[in-house]
């Protein structure tokens, strides 16, 4: 696999997206939404799908960054025949010291690949835009530094991870759980609970192409209407993925303590 020992030109950057995704509308929109965040032209960025595709770790291989999306259908609580691949292949890119980011469930599958406890928690479900607080130690982290204590950010979950692995520093929380933000000690990877994939646009269109299942778990249609009624624009946000890129592949800046 590539290792991003010395800076690298933003337009060489090559970007590996793991998906979990039955349907090919989402699978396609969720690449589409990495490749807007990122700021990638479409060349830049290749995918694989666990649903259909053998993991193993010589897929990392000239690959400078490792991206795990969501999965609408799939949960890292349970165990399906690509859910140790996964966890070998997230594990062989953090030994290559190869920047990784994982959203949603890709978030919950790094946390899992390192010890970590992730639980379906349908109770503290979060959907729509709300409010993250940083750490302190998400306040001096080389990526969040720059971002205000408290910004919007854009949900879609009922799993979450309850328990951090303990190589894991915590970077942000909110009023209905912690966790939201990570990152391992020493290493270029990250995950986020909310999904840095997604601006309001992108959030309205995924909200919309999963409402028979969010309406269920929201319990009313007036309830579902009400969480497309609050969407926000994410800026903050809207701008993580591509600095992530840009802080440890472009620029390869070392993560500290």
């Amino acid at each position: 696999m590539t290792s991003p020992a010395r800076p690298k030109p933003f337009d060489a950057v090559r970007v590996l997206l793991v998906q979990a995704r039955d349907t090919a509308d989402i699978e396609h929109q969720e690449q589409l939404c990495f490749l807007e965040r990122c700021r990638l032209r479409p060349e830049q960025l290749a995918a694989v799908n666990v649903t259909r595709d053998r993991l193993h770790p010589g897929l990392l291989d000239g690959f400078d960054a490792l991206m795990i999306g969501g999965a609408g259908e799939y949960s890292i609580t349970e165990d399906y025949p690509f859910t140790e691949p996964l966890l070998d292949l997230i594990r062989a890119a953090c030994d290559g010291g190869l920047p990784t980011f994982g959203s949603c469930w890709g978030h919950q599958a790094i946390a899992r690949a390192f010890g970590g406890t992730v639980i379906k928690d349908r109770e503290r479900a979060e959907f729509g835009s709300r409010w993250v607080e940083l750490t302190p130690a998400g306040r001096t982290d080389p990526l969040f530094g720059d971002f205000p204590p408290r910004f919007l950010a854009n949900m879609g979950h009922h799993d979450r991870v309850a328990v951090l692995p303990d190589m894991a520093v915590e970077l942000a929380f909110n009023d209905s759980q912690p966790n939201q933000a990570f990152r391992l000690k020493h290493r270029p990877v990250y995950g986020t609970q909310f999904h840095s994939e997604l601006d309001a646009h992108r959030e309205r269109e995924r909200l919309l192409r999963y409402r028979d299942l969010y309406r269920q778990e929201l319990g009313s249609d007036a309830a579902f209407e009400a969480i497309l009624a609050s969407l926000a624009e994410t800026t903050d946000v809207d701008h993580l993925l591509y600095d992530f890129l840009v802080k440890f592949v472009v620029q390869a800046r070392p993560v500290i303590d």
